[in-house]
């Protein structure tokens, strides 16, 4: 319940950051752990930490290597619940050479190693997992068009090495984590149970981007280069608002979600998202904005159809998933408002 203790991780990205608002909005007392230190001014220096003014309900432990032996064993001691979300993001800038190292290993220490910790100590009653759709979909499914529809039912094998690109090493990760996840819960039988979230490409707002130069950071930019006037690849049309994969991940602390269990999120039920209706959204919903020139939306992200049922999180949850206009207006207009643009 609120004013439990909960550790949150990875609290400096996209997706943990606002975890950890929703979690402090809901009366928890969080304890976020994050790798810098220095990371601790730039939270509290946000317009959301600032409105809550939460106090001694929020407090920062140091975890500099997720993979090390014991990482979390100090993190752990105290919390009622955990919400692991930190783990490496397929960055282009990671070389071939090194997607065993910095992408598919971190994943499975990092996972494995917070529950190994867990597991140590006492009072733990729920850990909350930030997997992916890429966990349980085909991986060729995001590569090539299928007819097939994902849930949380379905099941996937990495593909085998070498990778051709370092978003199937991020699959080869996520796939890894999470069947790493499920071998933990059946050999050691925790005393705590397991909720995995399995969200799509998170767009939506992100507090912590604060040059505008940032804002294609991550999986946002998959919704605004369009908008931005850039051209990109083709690119399986599933997204989830960040603001809905927060509240999932908060909401999955309650104990009447049915433990030891996996959701799916993604918006736009069976016909998904469709990338190039960015430009349409931002055209309708900030047309001086567009016709300023300061959002040159002339820009093009083809999209790979892909069909996703994430009918079971919204009923359980008990809200629907927000549209993918939502998702881009949201960017839009923090864009905007990171300009100082007085046009809307």
């Amino acid at each position: 319940m609120p004013s439990d203790l909960v550790l949150i991780t990875g609290t400096t990205g996209h997706v943990g950051f606002k975890v950890l608002v929703d979690a402090l909005k809901l009366g928890y007392s969080v304890r976020a752990a994050i790798r810098d230190p220095s990371k601790q001014t730039d939270i509290l220096a946000t317009k959301s930490i600032k409105a809550l003014n939460p106090g001694s309900r929020l407090s920062f432990v140091i975890v500099p290597e997720i993979t090390a032996d014991g990482a979390y064993d100090e993190a752990v001691k105290g919390v009622k619940y955990i919400i692991h979300i930190a783990s490496p993001l397929a960055k282009p800038t990671i070389r071939s050479e090194e997607f065993e190292t910095q992408l598919i290993a971190p994943a499975v220490k990092g996972t494995v190693g917070m529950l190994q910790s867990a597991h140590k100590t006492a009072g733990i009653k729920r850990i909350a997992i930030t997997g992916s759709v890429v966990a349980i979909a085909d991986t060729m499914a995001f590569l090539s068009e299928s007819q097939k529809v994902f849930d949380e039912n379905s099941t996937t094998d990495a593909l085998a090495p070498p990778y051709s690109h370092v978003f199937v090493a991020y699959c080869t990760s996520k796939i890894a984590a999470h069947k790493a996840t499920k071998e933990f819960v059946t050999k050691e039988k925790p005393a705590f149970d397991i909720v995995t979230l399995m969200p799509s490409f998170i767009i939506g707002k992100n507090e912590l981007v604060t040059d505008p130069k940032k804002i294609t950071d991550g999986t946002n930019g998959l919704a605004f280069r369009p908008v931005l006037g850039e051209n990109g690849n083709t690119t399986a049309g599933c997204s989830v608002h960040v603001d809905d994969v927060a509240k999932a991940h908060v909401l999955a602390l309650d104990p009447k979600i049915l433990a030891n269990s996996d959701f799916i999120l993604n918006s736009g039920g069976s016909d998904g998202t469709v990338w190039g209706t960015a430009t349409d959204i931002v055209a309708e919903n900030f047309p001086q904005a567009v016709a300023a020139g300061i959002l040159p939306n002339k820009g093009s992200m083809p999209t790979l159809k892909m069909k996703i049922n994430a009918s079971k999180a919204e009923e359980t949850f008990g809200f629907k998933f927000l549209s993918f206009e939502e998702q881009v207006k949201s960017v839009t207009a923090h864009y905007l408002e990171l300009l100082g643009a007085k046009v809307a």
